[in-house]
């Protein structure tokens, strides 16, 4: 396993399933790596759920979404002298086991981002309609604006090293969904990203983000707007300078 490594886990009312959670990060990786729960002020009762569980836990005073609490992990990470984070879900759908083929795709590489996809290779994995339809758009445009391949663009499940999330850190205005739009500018940045096929499960317990037609439109506009502001930042004239460096 990586040294000074931290598993960052925003939440958002999962008590039906942060325990197991962590349960399964803990059989899977003992202590060699930190957990850190971000809990993104839940009413449910998952502070409560987290008791006894050795872990870390920074608790949010007001609601920020999603991205705020993974932000707040960066800014954690650096803080604390961490080298690498993975990005982990609380809703149950990660699995522990798969943190492994990160690291090793990290440690056979010189990528910076290591993104845990279900669609890099044939799999049972199946999105809801609309976000079908939003990840198709989003590797077409990602293509096309980067010329880079990436099969899963709205996966949270990735391994950064301190180069990257120490960037996070800093980034005003964060995106609202840390999507497609974030892995366009980090490929125009020059960064590196790879991906590496992993099995995810269907959330069983609890409500998604996503879930409803409502949230779905109201994800695919943000992500769209925020690729916009993308463009904005580099115009199309720039793009093949940038990627040649």
């Amino acid at each position: 396993m990586l040294p000074k490594l931290l598993v960052i886990i925003p939440t958002y009312n999962e008590v039906l399933n942060i325990r197991l959670v962590v349960e399964e990060l803990r059989t899977c990786l003992g202590h060699d790596a930190d957990i850190l729960i971000v809990d993104d002020c839940s009413t449910d009762g998952t502070l409560e759920a987290l008791k006894n569980l050795n872990t870390l836990v920074v608790t949010l005073p007001f609601n920020l979404g999603y991205s705020g609490a993974l932000q707040t992990g960066y800014k954690y990470a650096v803080a604390n002298n961490y080298e690498y984070i993975v990005q982990f879900d609380g809703d149950g759908q990660h699995i522990a086991g798969e943190i492994g083929k990160l690291v090793s795709a990290f440690e056979n590489s010189s990528a910076d981002v290591i993104i845990g996809s279900r669609f890099a290779e044939q799999g049972e994995y199946r999105h809801p309609f609309l976000k079908r339809v939003a990840t198709m758009i989003f590797c077409s445009l990602i293509k096309i604006i980067s010329g880079s391949t990436i099969h899963d663009p709205t996966s949270g499940f990735k391994l950064l090293n301190r180069k990257v999330f120490e960037h996070y850190s800093k980034i005003h205005n964060f995106p609202y969904y840390p999507d497609a739009n974030i892995i366009i500018e980090m490929l125009l940045n020059r960064y590196r990203l790879k991906e590496v096929h992993v099995a995810m499960r269907a959330r069983v317990l609890g409500e998604s983000m996503h879930t409803g037609l409502a949230r779905q439109a109201k994800y695919m506009i943000k992500v769209f707007y925020s690729i916009f502001i993308v463009l904005l930042k580099y115009p199309p004239l720039t793009f093949k300078k940038r990627l040649r460096g």
